[in-house]
């Protein structure tokens, strides 16, 4: 897996121009030297994209001095901690899991807008407990400059325990760390975009192991029927099917849309619908303007 991106042809599916290629690799080597002034480091890894390119990039930079870290808990889905290990196993990048207890923090449970403040509070509070007794010198975790404009409390944890940002520091965008990723032959470069299964819960209604169960479970019968992007956001009983929009004819084929609703009825949901709005990152985030 090279560290620079000189094998891809720089007019490809996402889009890139050569200019826009040539900003993309001034980026990664801004950010490649930020990490080679670090002496060691910790990263906060999920198994998406931007964890896994920020992984790479650290391991690149600093071989045996950076290290993944996976929290698991029950938001994370057993998919997700599939296609980290995967990665890792690929990459031979050096990883570890560790257990978070967001669970056991009654603000998180609340399901409050704030909820992603507590996740990630609890996680870099682990994570500054391994980095001290490891003797690491730093955490970083995988905030991207497009990242900034959305809701996100999590970075107010990470600046308050002064969590490093590479790729934000870089001002890396989402399109450019997937085309680098995909130039340095990540496998993770089209990964659909992921979040933890608390985002599928409407605010104000309570986050549980056995409703984040349920929605796994209700997820994983879309992945069997072949969908890429896709949400089950759960309200109460009901369960909201969100689908890229490009894949949603097939979603709306009668068969198709039988087998999504009986397997989401089996999960655990009395009735299914599908958003007629396809797919959308943070959709339930319009709940905050209302």
């Amino acid at each position: 897996m090279s560290a620079r991106p000189t094998q891809v042809p720089v007019a490809d599916q996402l889009g890139t121009t050569s200019a826009d290629a040539g900003l993309a690799v001034a980026k990664q080597d801004h950010l490649f030297a930020a990490l080679r002034s670090i002496d060691s480091l910790l990263i906060a890894f999920s198994g998406g994209a931007d964890s896994a390119y920020l992984a790479w990039a650290a391991h690149a930079a600093l071989g045996s001095k950076a290290l993944a870290v996976t929290a698991l808990s029950a938001s994370y889905s057993g998919h997700d901690r599939e296609q980290a290990m995967a990665f890792v196993g690929a990459t031979g990048i050096p990883h570890e899991f560790i257990e978070t207890r967001e669970f056991e923090n009654p603000l998180y449970l609340a399901n409050s807008a704030d909820r992603c403040y507590h996740c990630k509070d609890e996680l870099f509070e682990r994570m500054e407990n391994l980095r001290i007794c490891r003797g690491f010198a730093s955490i970083a975790y995988g905030i991207n400059a497009d990242d900034t404009h959305d809701f996100r409390p999590g970075h107010r944890a990470a600046q308050e325990r002064a969590i490093l940002a590479p790729l934000l520091d870089a001002q890396l965008t989402k399109a450019e760390i997937r085309w680098l990723s995909r130039a340095a032959e990540l496998p993770t470069w089209d990964r659909p975009a992921s979040a933890c299964l608390s985002s599928r819960v409407p605010y104000g209604t309570a986050v549980t192991p056995e409703l984040l169960a349920q929605i796994d479970r209700g997820e994983s019968v879309l992945r069997r029927c072949g969908f890429r992007q896709f949400r089950v956001r759960a309200h109460g009983n009901l369960a909201r099917v969100e689908i890229a929009r490009e894949e949603m004819v097939r979603a709306l084929d009668p068969d198709t849309a039988a087998r999504i609703s009986a397997g989401l009825k089996e999960a655990g949901f009395a009735f299914v619908t599908l958003d007629l709005e396809g797919y959308r990152s943070g959709s339930l985030n319009i709940l905050l303007k209302v």
